[in-house]
Formats: structure tokens, sequence, C-alpha cells
């Protein structure tokens, strides 16, 4: 039996696959609500087959978006906004949905990526940015404002109001976002932080606030659902966040109860140099599998089939995330099932599109029709 199209258990969400399609940013919302183009991307992803379906980072507040596109859940109108997209996900497709819950920290106030991605200068209706210590992401961009003891505790209700609404929308699971150079990463990393308080310096202390917005959602979320995390496993700078400190922090967040640790890594400086092949990001996953026994999704320029049944079938992961190759190839886990000899949920609409043979992939017998 092919291991990625096993089984696994998440809390009592069973999926039946271990195909989970990534978050990733649209930059598409307006004032934080998703729009007509939410409803066709995350329709047309839902009939992919894959197990699980993450919502994009979704800004817990209007300070916390990236860019002025972001998807947010911060208010009754960004919520009421998703419950048309996830009604159409509910009607036609079993995939479970999970929503990514993030702060952009000091990369907040961003141009749309296809126009730059620069920060938007206030003066031309960006807005100031917030993050551990007043050190911008790069040379020449207005510093952020370190965030006080009352906007921590801001932040932290923002998580906390978010996970309300995403189980008021009958959201599946969650992902907090603490890779990538977003605000929880930012507390992680010694780049980011060089505060003096008790959130700065050792890493205990750098943790310290990531571990008490994980415990907080985990608290305000319902126990029988899943609550996982993203994380950056290394800075790609000399003295940066790394693999040992990323396995200390999975270690912290066993004892809380995380269900899963998506492992990507980077984001957090543009003296970055990542060595980018196939997998690469994959040998992190594994060693914080073996350290901690946690369930791990591996992430990555993971294309193929059979590399994506072999790092499961190796333990190297529990599950693979994908998002540009299902972006390229929304049907990937359809054509996974059939290399693998796998079996995928389709829409009764589609069954009648396998080649000749191939019938089976659906998990149903195709009986009779024209």
């Amino acid at each position: 039996m092919s291991t990625l199209f096993s089984p696994f258990p998440l809390r009592s969400l069973v999926l039946p696959n271990r195909i989970v399609i990534s978050p990733m940013c649209q930059y598409s919302a307006d004032h934080g609500q998703a729009t007509a183009w939410h409803l066709l991307h995350l329709g047309h992803l839902a009939l992919s087959g894959a197990a699980m379906l993450c919502l994009e980072a979704t800004a817990v507040e209007p300070d916390g978006r990236i860019t002025h596109g972001d998807l947010g859940l911060w208010d009754d109108a960004t919520e009421a906004a998703l419950v048309p997209v996830l009604a159409a996900i509910r009607q036609y497709s079993h995939t479970a949905v999970v929503v990514q819950l993030a702060h952009a920290g000091r990369k907040a106030s961003s141009h749309l990526p296809w126009k730059g991605g620069q920060q938007v200068p206030l003066a031309q209706g960006g807005w100031l940015a917030h993050a551990p210590s007043a050190l911008p992401q790069k040379d020449g961009e207005l510093a952020p404002q370190a965030l006080d003891a009352t906007g921590l505790l801001r932040v932290r209700d923002a998580f906390v109001a978010a996970a309300w609404r995403s189980e008021r929308l009958g959201i599946d699971g969650i992902e907090l976002h603490a890779a990538h150079g977003y605000l929880l990463h930012q507390f992680l990393s010694p780049i980011s932080n060089q505060r003096t308080d008790a959130y700065g310096g050792s890493l205990e202390n750098r943790m310290r606030f990531p571990l008490e917005v994980f415990a907080a959602v985990r608290a305000a979320f319902p126990a029988d659902k899943p609550v996982g995390i993203r994380v950056s496993a290394s800075d790609w700078v000399d003295g940066g966040w790394d693999i040992a400190q990323t396995i200390a922090f999975a270690q912290a967040l066993k004892k809380l109860g995380v269900d899963w640790i998506d492992v990507s890594s980077g984001g957090i400086s543009p003296l970055q140099k990542i060595p980018l092949a196939a997998g690469y990001q994959v040998p992190f996953a594994q060693a914080v599998k073996e350290a901690t026994g946690l369930p791990t999704m591996a992430v990555g320029l993971i294309t193929d089939a059979q590399q994506a049944e072999d790092i499961l079938a190796s333990g190297q992961a529990d599950m693979v995330a994908l998002a540009r190759a299902v972006l390229y190839d929304p049907r990937w886990p359809w054509h996974a099932a059939a290399k693998l000899g796998g079996t995928i949920q389709a829409p009764p609409q589609y069954w009648r599109s396998a080649p000749h043979g191939l019938n089976g992939i659906f998990g149903e017998t195709v009986l009779g029709g024209r």
C-alpha cells in the first residue's frame, strides 16, 4: 500500500491521505475580506483530492497584514466573507479545511509582490509595523515599533479571537505561522529579537511569546480539533535561528499539545543563502520528527509523486505539503494516485474523467454511463 495514500489521524480528524495543500498568499482580499477570487482559487483546490487544504496566511489584526490585499479574520466582516467560500467547499468536497493564523510583524505594510513587494511609505497609505525590536527587515526601511506589554497582550488576544472565529466558521484545524520572517518567527530569531526583557536574549526568553500565543490558541479552540504550527528550521544566516533551536521549540510545543510541525525555513533576513534543491528542507522535518516524535510536514520543492512517497515511506515525515506544484497541476493528487496505485476522493461529476483503466483511482466503481 502507498504510504502517501494511507490515512493519518490528527485528534478527531482522520486524513484519508497524507497530501496537504500549503497556505499560499493570494493578496486578493478587500480590507481583509475574502473575494470571488478566493471562491475560485480555494474551490478548485478543494476538488484536488488532497486530504487537507490550508487557507493562506490570515492576519489576526489589520496591522498584521503583509499587504493591503491580505486575507484577515479580525472582525465580523472578515468572518462573514469566508462563509460562502467555506459553504461551497463543504457542499462539494470532503477535504479538511485548516486556517493559518498569522501576523506579519516588521514585514507588514508592503506592496503586492507583483508590484515589487517593497515597503509602502506611510504617506502612500502604508502603516507602522510592530515587531519584537525596532529593527527593520531591510536597510532603508522605516523601523517597526517594538511591542510593549500592552501590544503583546493585544496581539495574543487577536490570535485567540481569530481562533474563536475559526471555530464559528467550522474550520477543521488551525496552523500558527511562526516561519518565513513573520512576527512569531521574529521573536524566535536572535537576528530580529534584540529585546532585553523576559521576551528576548536567551532561547527560553525568545520562545516565550510564541509559546504563550500557541497555548492561548490551543485553549481557545475545541480540544478535539488539531492545532499545528509552521516553523522556519533555519534562518540560513550565521548566528540566526537553526535546527537545534527549532527542536528545542518543538519539544516545548509538544508539552502544550501541538499536533504537527510544518517544517519550512528562511525569511528572516535578505542576507539568507539558501541552497535550493529538490526536497532541500526534508532533512529538517526528519530531524524534528526523530528528536520529538511529533508528526511533521515536509515542504519545499516536492514535485513528484514517487519523491513524496519515498519521503513518507522512509519515515522522514508524516505528511507532504505542496504549494507551487499544486498550483501548476491542480490534479496532482489524482496523478499521484494513478502512479502509486492509490485511491482519491473526487466529486461524482468528475468520475468519468479518468483515462481508460484508471477508474479505480477515485475509490468508486463507475458503472453504466454513456
